[in-house]
């Protein structure tokens, strides 16, 4: 049994260091914002209750292989008409930088069709007021810039980004229809 067990060890020790497991080891990328914390609840300036700013991110760890970032922002516990569709409040691609400004992309970046079909970030609405709604940015590190229009769906940027993600990470917020009021 020691050593089958031992067989095992040695194998697995193998595959790891000639690249078995090493090519698919997780990257370790974060990104942080000067507008909450990770978790946290999303200020009102943020929201479509204040003025609805697009927050700053600061994308870390990304791999040297990142030409561009993607965001997808949404509210995932929304099911609309009866499937498992959600509310997508923004998605952004060829953002060249992962230094993202608050209220804007840096140049280069493209802002694709959200829920309404406008191509700009609506902030989170929460028609709940007895509950918080919580809140995924999505944000992917691709190997290469997308050709896509501007008129881009998500499950479009999600098929143009397949084979191109690099990395990815997520940031969440949460948000409370109960706070325009407070």
């Amino acid at each position: 049994m020691q050593k089958l067990i031992r067989s095992c060890l040695v194998l697995g020790a193998m595959l790891f260091t000639t690249g078995g497991w090493a090519a698919d080891a997780p990257i370790s990328m974060y990104a942080t914002s000067n507008a909450f914390e990770d978790g946290g609840i999303i200020p009102l300036k943020f929201t479509s209750h204040g003025e609805s700013i697009q927050p700053d991110f600061m994308i870390h760890g990304a791999p040297d292989t990142a030409v561009s970032f993607a965001i997808i922002f949404h509210d995932i516990e929304v099911a609309l008409r009866g499937t498992p569709e959600d509310v997508l409040h923004w998605i952004a691609w060829n953002i060249p930088s992962g230094d993202i400004p608050e209220g804007r992309l840096p140049e280069g970046g493209v802002h694709g069709a959200n829920i309404r079909g406008s191509n700009e970030y609506i902030g989170p609405g929460a028609n709940n007021p007895g509950k918080y709604n919580h809140y995924v940015f999505e944000i992917y590190a691709l190997s290469e810039m997308l050709d896509l229009p501007a008129t881009a769906s998500r499950p479009q940027l999600l098929e143009a980004m397949s084979g191109k993600i690099v990395a990815k990470t997520a940031y969440v917020g949460k948000f409370s229809r109960a706070l325009v009021n407070e």
